[in-house]
């Protein structure tokens, strides 16, 4: 699946996140905000490198994501390029308002890109 419907996805508050467990090699699934632009999902991790989804998703990539009743596989990558750091953090403070600005400051962003 390559044209997903973000601009309606977009606006949802949350969307889960399953991983493969690094150890367990069980599911693992989290609530988790999100921003959309393009083809690509963007979280940030608070955590970052530490957060155990990060972690599970270094060991393996893939994993899905479900947004309203839409499920579709992923791949994950840390963002590296500045421009496409930049943007994931406006994206998602854009989207969350409040007093956020040292968690969009620290926060490790992750792209999901969507694959199949």
């Amino acid at each position: 699946m390559t044209d997903l419907p973000f601009a309606d996805l977009g606006a949802e508050q949350f969307c889960y996140l399953t991983t493969t467990g690094r150890t367990s090699g069980e599911p693992r699934t989290i609530e988790i905000w999100f921003g959309t632009e393009g083809k690509s999902l963007y979280l940030l991790a608070g955590g970052r490198e530490q957060a155990h989804w990060v972690q599970n998703l270094l060991r393996q990539p893939s994993g899905t994501v479900k947004i309203a009743d839409i499920e579709f596989p992923i791949t994950a990558r840390l963002v590296t390029d500045p421009n496409e750091d930049a943007l994931a953090r406006r994206l998602l403070l854009a989207k969350y308002h409040g007093n956020l600005t040292e968690w969009g400051r620290t926060a490790l962003p992750v792209a999901l890109d969507p694959r199949g």
